[in-house]
């Protein structure tokens, strides 16, 4: 008994922070996080100290070419130099960063990427990633199971490849997350898992549901999730589930989340990009979300330290503008959606904002 506590303390992350009147409490070993105000004072807006989560693009290739890829990554994507990612997590230590989420491209195909996994952990933060499935060799498996606080896989059509990846994943003793993106017509398919789950996602930690964005290489508005009744269904069958996984989202389907779910509404969280976490590319860009990639929004670790990007750079603090003046203010869920995406305002799911905007899908 006296060895699973002191194991379980030593996953356990404490802090507060007096000048912003919250605390944290972190399990780098379950992922189990909570933020709580200080007695008499308001949720905070954002994290002053620094980003709580990094999103960071260790490299813009990949060999899968999907047409819907946001960040348009191809064989002739750039690797992040090892060097400069030990940089971004010296600076990350020294902000309190409690994880960060790999990315790209498909981050695992980084000739370095155990490298990076193991200075990760090196610096007192917990490494996760998002894969596309290949590349998975047995030395990165390995690091993978060792290292990781999770692992997600991406679930693409054709899904038998999908399928080979996960079960993969599973030999290891990997279990597996799974990301899969919704919109006008993978919803098809995704209530037909909700309906009658595939037996090769029956052994996955969590399924989450990703909202489209028109970005990137091939942006369609006709792709994004609107039909009320196919969401509606959609919903419903989240809400009464029976499957053994659990079951997420993005914050980029909050607007969703918070019409159709019935779950608890404190579990909630609106964007936190700009808030709570920050976005880092492979060429060393900042900014607030890692939907941003195709215009000026952000800062140059090149130039300026991650602080005093976090801090003071324009568009991060145009971001958090946008959140607080989202102009939903009519929404009886205003509070707890926060507008939905202040960057994206066509990602919205339940309806109030297409109205607003004029929008006809």
């Amino acid at each position: 008994m006296l060895h699973r506590m002191a194991g379980n303390l030593e996953n356990l992350v404490v802090r507060h922070y007096p000048d912003e009147h919250y605390s944290i409490r972190f399990n780098k070993k379950t992922g189990y996080f909570i933020r709580a105000e200080d007695k008499g004072f308001p949720e905070p807006l954002w994290s002053k100290h620094g980003p709580e989560l990094l999103d960071i693009s260790i490299t813009n290739w990949c060999d899968k070419g999907c047409s819907f890829c946001y960040r348009k990554s191809t064989i002739r994507g750039g690797h992040m130099n090892l060097t400069d990612y030990r940089m971004i997590m010296e600076q990350a230590k020294a902000m309190d960063v409690l994880q960060v989420a790999l990315g790209g491209g498909n981050p695992n195909q980084h000739p370095d990427f155990v490298k990076i996994l193991e200075t990760t952990v090196e610096h007192g933060i917990v490494p996760c990633y998002t894969t596309n499935g290949r590349g998975l060799t047995r030395e990165i498996l390995e690091a993978t199971k060792k290292l990781c606080g999770s692992v997600a896989i991406s679930a693409y059509e054709p899904y038998t490849e999908f399928r080979q990846h996960l079960e993969l994943l599973y030999a290891y003793g990997i279990k597996a997350n799974v990301h899969f993106v919704t919109d006008s017509k993978t919803i098809d398919t995704a209530i037909s898992w909700m309906e009658h789950p595939p037996s090769f996602i029956e052994g996955i930690n969590s399924i989450i549901f990703l909202n489209y964005k028109p970005i990137g290489r091939n942006p369609d508005l006709g792709m994004l999730l609107k039909d009320p009744l196919k969401i509606s269904r959609f919903y419903d069958l989240v809400n009464n589930r029976k499957q053994a996984f659990k079951i997420g989202f993005d914050s980029c389907s909050i607007s969703g989340v918070v019409k159709y779910s019935n779950a608890n509404s404190n579990f909630y969280e609106g964007c936190d990009a700009g808030r709570f976490s920050a976005f880092i590319d492979e060429n060393l860009r900042m900014m607030p979300c890692s939907f941003m990639t195709n215009n000026n929004w952000f800062g140059s670790l090149r130039e300026n330290t991650m602080l005093h990007i976090w801090q003071n750079n324009e568009y991060f603090v145009k971001y958090r503008n946008n959140i607080l003046n989202n102009g939903c203010s009519g929404c009886q869920h205003q509070s707890t959606c926060m507008g939905g995406c202040p960057f994206i305002e066509e990602l919205s799911q339940c309806g109030w904002k297409d109205q607003r905007l004029g929008l006809v899908f």
